[in-house]
């Protein structure tokens, strides 16, 4: 196994780790609900991409108005 033969020096160190750094996501604005999301992605809050609903949400209830429970 490779064993360092100098310390690593700080400059060196720091210059290697520069490109680590985090970046947070690019969001966009929804143009139907006006919702943060990323971008070329289907809404999370409405399901709408395009100009047009691509996906039908369920309600937050669990059952849908006509099911009822026994």
């Amino acid at each position: 196994m490779g064993v360092p033969k100098r310390k690593v020096a700080h400059a060196r160190q720091m210059d290697r780790r520069s490109h680590h750094a985090l970046t947070l996501p690019k969001l966009v604005e929804c143009t139907h609900c006006h919702e943060q999301k990323l971008p070329h992605r289907v809404c999370p809050a409405c399901g709408w991409y395009n100009g047009r609903q691509v996906i039908e949400l369920k309600s937050v209830g669990g059952a849908s108005a006509g099911e009822e429970s026994a």
